[in-house]
């Protein structure tokens, strides 16, 4: 039978094959693995997931499987009893299957349904055992799994991905009631944070790197609206960027004409999101450090191209989108390579915004206050 779910009239459905599923562990408290191998911003943004799951289960055991790169943001999720990640090498993988089995799994929720994580799914010996059955895309391994999501593309396509990814936990009828993403950083990482940045006025941190070089805004705007905000508003204004991204922070200083500071790139996930919470503003891309910024309370305004500001905009009340009208028309010859129509990773459609929308975007942030 169809298990109820608050999501069912907006295109996911939850099913289950254990009717029974009530009493699988009832005299247990739950132990519960989420995996999600990557990448940072969903690693940020399953805390709607963790949120909802310790609401059920306060005395839950509740660890989330990652990628080793991104495991350093589940530290910062009062939620999370532990962070494991994915073994290299075949001792490491015995090691880990026999944990697996150790730690005694009651549930289990596969967002990723590929084939490693589905074998993974079955090895921990849960009872339940929840993935997504999504529209379109192959759904893996059938069999393992007691209960699966089933999400359809329109649904997909019109609510932000914490819409998609709560309807995983609804299907193993967990209730649905905070949308809640949350990341507290830690007081040694603060500490370190505070002594970089000054006390007083408006601060405005500016990170100008992205996963995909087709999405990078041009350098130059990114100096003017610094000299802007320096020279109209009085704002202090800080550089920093990702690994391997530290000549574009040198390009956007070499273009202003006004003193920025720049900022060694944080080490470690914690000492990012620490950094983030010092400013009142966070002028950046579509990217993992925007879902963080959300996390940590900064109002951050984000420059979108042509990705689905729907399903990725920072979480929360207090953010700015900016984005030309979709489809986007390609920019032709001012474009540095050609356009890909329909591939959000290779297009320049964020090229199409215009210094002073961004400017007057980060005023409004900054008027408002944090």
């Amino acid at each position: 039978m169809p298990t109820a779910s608050p999501f069912e009239t907006s295109g996911a459905t939850a099913t289950s094959s254990a009717p029974q599923r009530s009493q699988i562990h009832a005299n247990r408290v739950p132990r519960v693995l989420v995996i999600r191998r990557r990448y940072l911003g969903d690693i940020v943004l399953l805390g709607s997931v963790l949120r909802n799951l310790r609401l059920r289960w306060p005395a839950a055991w509740i660890a989330v499987l990652t990628e080793p790169a991104y495991a350093g943001v589940l530290r910062l999720n009062p939620d999370v009893d532990a962070a494991l990640t994915l073994p290299r090498g075949f001792a490491a993988w015995l090691r880990f299957i026999r944990a697996l089995r150790r730690d005694g799994f009651t549930h289990v929720l596969d967002f990723d349904n590929t084939d490693k994580t589905a074998l993974i799914t079955r090895l921990t010996g849960a009872g339940v055992r929840a993935t997504f059955n999504r529209e379109l895309i192959p759904f893996r391994h059938a069999w393992i799994y007691t209960d699966t999501a089933q999400v359809t593309n329109a649904f997909y396509d019109s609510h932000h991905i914490t819409a998609t990814y709560l309807a995983l936990p609804a299907a193993i009828g967990v209730p649905i009631d905070s949308h809640e993403v949350r990341l507290v950083p830690r007081p040694d990482d603060l500490a370190w944070a505070q002594k970089l940045v000054a006390r007083g006025g408006n601060k405005v941190l500016v990170h100008p790197g992205s996963r995909s070089p087709f999405r990078v805004w041009p350098a130059e705007r990114f100096a003017a609206v610094c000299d802007h905000l320096q020279d109209q508003l009085g704002a202090q204004v800080f550089l920093t960027a990702g690994p391997g991204e530290q000549a574009l922070v040198e390009q956007i200083r070499a273009k202003a004409s006004t003193h920025l500071v720049v900022l060694e790139s944080p080490r470690q996930v914690g000492q990012l999101a620490a950094l983030l919470a010092q400013f009142d503003a966070f002028l950046c891309h579509d990217s993992g450090p925007m879902h963080i910024a959300a996390a940590v309370g900064t109002p951050v305004v984000a420059l979108f191209g042509s990705q689905n500001a729907t399903i990725w905009r920072p979480l929360g009340p207090r953010h700015t989108i900016l984005q030309t009208p979709l489809p986007c028309t390609c920019l032709g010859a001012d474009a540095p390579t050609a356009c890909v129509r329909d591939d959000s990773y290779r297009s320049y459609c964020v090229r199409k915004l215009a210094v002073d929308d961004v400017f007057a975007a980060v005023t409004r942030t900054l008027a408002t206050g944090r």
